[in-house]
């Protein structure tokens, strides 16, 4: 299902509205869009930083860039209205564990109201549209042991950023009752899925508190690579593995709103879960020197330990199965950060049509 050809014929020339498209994911996602012959409309606050992947893509070149907070309810619902979008994909969040424990009132807000905006806006299209609401593989109630989870399991939360990705599953799960049921499709046309991913790695990303970004600014500057938890297993995996997947989920779903109006996990195989430690060392033996020094300590605040994810639905029901292992992975994101600023954009490019017709 992972082709050019494949996800072109449910993308070429329609409509997308991509929330958070200013972001690490969102960039990726309006590149990859664009490359299948989509139209897109991006909602987003503005890039964090001047170095983000989206200035790197000349992003507001390739969309129309709508810059403004997914709590805006009544912008967002003409953004919405006006486009008239065939496909809506919801990355719009704060999307940081330790940020979360910093502003937990804020965190809830944008990513719990800011579903329920989004969600309410596309309720008054009066055509048929397809959602896609992305949210995270931390939305289970994580019991840190060797369990892979399932789509039907128990969502739960620790911190508050997992808390409020859990919720925001139960907006999704509500007005699908509500307002999107399966069984009266032909009176709203409106369908919708939730999609989780592990923990996503690629070219661009420069968030704090995220291990990619904090390995390469260490190897830039020569200084020693502080990890927070070296131990901790996460279901690793490189950025165009879940949109990929995101984007064979909306296209399946547009065609059969019955049969694929759940939620989906993705992630890497089972035996591809890596230690933070083990994922350090790839990138500096990718890289070509660096050394990491352990700074684990007590009193941080809690991050899971352990977290693996079963994606047996999505390569049974989606077709969908990872490309790349952690290994390759790491490799596609340190290439990208070598290569020279003015060569960023079209190694993106060259990454994706790659990874495309693997």
């Amino acid at each position: 299902m992972v082709s050019k050809q494949a996800l072109a014929h449910f993308y070429k020339n329609k409509k997308v509205f991509v929330t958070g498209h200013t972001g690490f994911k969102g960039s990726w996602l309006l590149l990859l869009l664009q490359e299948l012959g989509a139209h897109t409309k991006g909602y987003a606050l503005a890039p964090e930083f001047e170095h983000s992947l989206f200035n790197i893509i000349n992003g507001k070149n390739i969309t129309e860039s709508i810059i403004a907070d997914i709590r805006d309810a009544d912008r967002l619902k003409r953004e919405i209205e006006t486009f008239q979008p065939d496909y809506v994909f919801h990355m719009a969040a704060q999307p940081l564990v330790r940020r979360s424990y910093q502003i937990p009132a804020e965190t809830f807000d944008i990513n719990v109201t800011g579903t329920a905006n989004l969600l309410q806006s596309v309720n008054t299209l009066p055509d048929k549209c397809t959602v896609v609401v992305i949210t995270t593989d931390k939305v289970y109630e994580n019991k840190e042991q060797h369990i892979l989870y399932k789509e039907d399991d128990t969502l739960g939360g620790y911190d508050p950023y997992s808390a409020s990705k859990a919720c925001t599953e139960l907006v999704v799960s509500s007005f699908r009752n509500s307002f999107f049921n399966t069984g009266t499709f032909d009176e709203h046309q409106k369908a919708i899925a939730s999609a989780r991913a592990g923990n996503v790695i690629g070219g661009g990303d420069w968030n704090t508190d995220r291990i990619i970004p904090d390995i390469i600014r260490s190897l830039q500057a020569g200084r020693e690579i502080i990890v927070r938890n070296p131990n901790a297993v996460r279901p690793w995996q490189h950025v165009l593995e879940p949109l990929a997947g995101y984007l064979v989920l909306g296209g399946l779903l547009n065609q059969d709103h019955h049969k694929f109006s759940k939620a989906f996990n993705f992630g890497p195989l089972p035996d591809d879960h890596l230690t933070v430690k083990a994922l350090v060392e790839k990138a500096i033996k990718s890289w070509g020197n660096g050394k990491w020094t352990d700074a684990s300590t007590a009193g941080q605040p809690h991050e899971a330990g352990l977290l693996q994810l079963d994606i047996t639905r999505a390569k049974e029901e989606l077709q969908w199965t990872p490309k790349l292992n952690a290994a390759s992975s790491v490799n596609w994101t340190i290439n990208w950060y070598k290569q020279p600023a003015e060569e960023k954009r079209n190694f993106t490019i060259q990454q994706i049509n790659t990874y495309l017709s693997l």
